[in-house]
């Protein structure tokens, strides 16, 4: 077999030294004003190709050097919010200063200022997009057991409580210096979203007054209980998410006590429970109490009404 004769190596570079292109524009908007050079994350990139050793050093990694860009308006102000969100998230607004802010951005810290003319400012834009975050997290398709239904919801309420620990807790104490009106009706509407979202489960056309006083008490004993777990967290979370359903359960069953046309409503949602779930185990828990020795004879007792007191007589005129 003839031998072939090799190939003079092509002149291309390859393609981790090849730079990367351009390709789209970037985002419209004005872009931010320009910053020192200290701030990380606000260089522009040139276009042009990676010197030769650059294009080396991509090579070695596989990967092509990519240019850094400006961030526009929108796309700063949203990391800076979202950055923010973490920072009070993880302590308390008080504790947060406009330098955390700027250093975990990667920018200066007169950049932020441009988009806010204060920590204020931003403690409020962050607390809203927190607000509408934990208000979506009562949203719930409104297929099978209510008290499933609902438990599903509180996990997720759950989750939004650990993960935003001390600003969940300076925001529903009240006590932070940060707190405003502005804060004070972020949380307002989360507990309206919540309250409706649990009227619309159980799907009565006209929710009386008292009913709708058992969802509100049922909304702040949520909210006292999860300040109190985030002290000390000595109840497992699941086990708190169980309890927290078992409750309103619990607060709906004695409201339809005192409301006869809800009485008649909660057979149509016992119906729907199933054994495994919380509606299902709390029954049982109920149940059990009267195996406990002298418990039953006790509720007997209490439960006969007491005879009507003797109507005395009348004098003769």
């Amino acid at each position: 077999m003839a031998s072939r004769t090799p190939s003079a190596p092509s002149s291309a570079p390859a393609r981790g030294d090849r730079p990367e292109r351009t390709g789209r524009s970037a985002p419209t908007g004005t872009p931010e004003p320009a910053v020192g050079a200290g701030e990380a994350g606000g260089a522009v990139g040139t276009g042009k190709a990676a010197g030769p050793g650059k294009a080396n050093q991509a090579a070695g990694t596989g990967k092509a050097a990519r240019p850094r860009r400006r961030l526009s308006v929108d796309e700063r102000r949203e990391q800076l919010i979202a950055v923010a969100l973490e920072l009070f998230s993880h302590r308390p607004p008080e504790e947060v200063s406009i330098d955390d802010i700027a250093a975990a951005a990667g920018a200066s810290r007169p950049l932020v200022y441009h988009y806010f003319p204060g920590k204020q400012a931003i403690y409020e834009e962050s607390l809203r997009r927190a607000g509408r975050e934990l208000s979506a997290r009562f949203e719930e398709p409104a297929d099978g057991p209510l008290s499933e239904r609902l438990y599903r919801v509180m996990g997720r309420y759950l989750d939004f409580v650990q993960s935003h620990g001390p600003g969940f807790a300076a925001l529903l104490r009240g006590g932070s210096v940060t707190a405003s009106t502005n804060t004070s009706a972020v949380i307002d509407e989360v507990r309206k979203a919540a309250h409706e979202q649990i009227l619309g489960h159980l799907a009565l056309p006209s929710p009386s007054p008292g009913l709708r006083l058992t969802v509100r008490a049922w909304i702040a004993n949520a909210e006292i209980t999860s300040l109190e777990w985030l002290a000390d967290r000595s109840v497992p979370l699941e086990e708190l998410q169980l309890h927290l359903v078992q409750e309103f359960v619990a607060a709906l069953t004695l409201t339809a006590a005192r409301e006869p046309a809800l009485a008649a409503e909660l057979a149509g949602f016992f119906a729907g429970e199933r054994p495994d779930g919380p509606t299902g185990k709390l029954v049982r828990d109920l149940a059990g109490l009267l195996a406990v020795p002298g418990l039953a004879d006790t509720l007997a007792v209490l439960a006969v009404p007491p005879a009507p007191a003797p109507e005395e007589p009348r004098e003769r005129l």
